[in-house]
């Protein structure tokens, strides 16, 4: 029962299975842990963490998304911190620590925050990738052959992105159940229009350069023109458009979420929390903690697509 991680941070082997745990909530019994089903917060199972595990400052203690049965104030319950010696019976230092609260089911904020975080950029990193592959291809043939094909192809982008995507939403969220896979499907549907008309731009002010005219003239098939020498000059407005259409798949799932047609019910959800907050405005932490943390988790992802379209922008110099 030996876990094998072959120097690589995303696969592991175990017993000739593979594994991938950034994408699958793995029991404990699976490694020779505990039970699949464990109350973290039992008094054995404590005391036996407590002695032969290894934990440095767990934000979340003896529980990861189980729900607090016993809350020191009714649900949605305060932060711990946040609570006054009456509240929690005479000392507060002996309560679990509930950093940010609790929701109106009883589930800590800050494990609710950690999950939804993941499924966010998860489902924002998936589809942003697919969807970029689509709209840059569709923009390439389009920009690169011009003519009737760019025409014919140009209708039917306008024709499509007429279709309003809240209405498809609520079509196909009334004859299924909405899942994960089933909305990134519906927005993959749309979501590769917005890139196809950079790439296109970019494709039609390259095409008639010098350089690809001589490439022509050396016998290079169209395709290798569009791959070696169009593409590497048209990445650079690409990569810059990517960080927006990344954030903004975040927040189109935080959207849905919070007209309630995204991901089932109990699902960890950023805009979930946010719909808590509006419901329990007595209960200020719940949208503060989900306002912030997707701003700072838009923010970031800003910054970041701006380090890296500089970083590989060939037209930049460094002294």
């Amino acid at each position: 029962s030996e876990l094998i991680c072959n120097d690589r941070p995303l696969f592991a082997l175990y017993k000739g299975e593979w594994l991938f745990p950034v994408f699958v909530n793995f029991p404990e019994d699976k490694f020779g842990g505990f039970e699949a089903v464990t109350d973290y917060r039992d008094a054995t199972v404590a005391d036996e963490i407590d002695k032969h595990g290894f934990m440095i400052w767990p934000p979340i203690r003896f529980a990861n998304n189980t729900v607090k049965l016993d809350p020191p104030t009714g649900l949605p319950s305060p932060p711990t911190w946040a609570l006054t010696q009456a509240q929690c019976g005479g000392d507060c230092s002996k309560l679990e620590r509930q950093w940010l609260g609790t929701d109106a089911v009883g589930r800590d904020i800050v494990a609710r925050l950690f999950y939804g975080f993941r499924i966010s950029v998860l489902f924002g990193l998936i589809l942003t990738t697919i969807a970029s592959l689509i709209g840059i291809t569709t923009g390439a043939i389009q920009g690169y052959f011009g003519g009737r094909v760019d025409l014919i192809m140009q209708r039917f982008i306008e024709i499509w992105t007429s279709i309003p995507t809240l209405f498809v939403l609520l079509i196909i969220s009334s004859m299924f159940i909405p899942g994960f896979w089933t909305l990134l499907f519906i927005l993959l549907l749309f979501d590769w229009v917005g890139l196809v008309s950079v790439v296109r731009a970019e494709f039609l002010r390259g095409r008639n350069l010098e350089y690809v005219r001589a490439a022509r003239a050396l016998g290079l098939a169209d395709w290798q023109i569009m791959l070696k020498h169009l593409l590497p000059n048209a990445m650079v407005a690409t990569i810059t458009y990517l960080p927006f259409q990344f954030s903004g798949a975040i927040g189109s799932l935080t959207a849905l979420d919070f007209l309630g047609l995204g991901l089932p019910p109990g699902s960890p959800s950023l805009g979930e929390l946010l719909l808590q907050g509006k419901r329990h405005l007595e209960a200020p932490w719940l949208g503060i903690s989900g306002f912030l943390s997707i701003a700072v988790t838009l923010s970031l992802l800003i910054f970041i697509g701006e380090a890296v379209r500089d970083a590989l922008d060939p037209r930049k110099t460094y002294r």
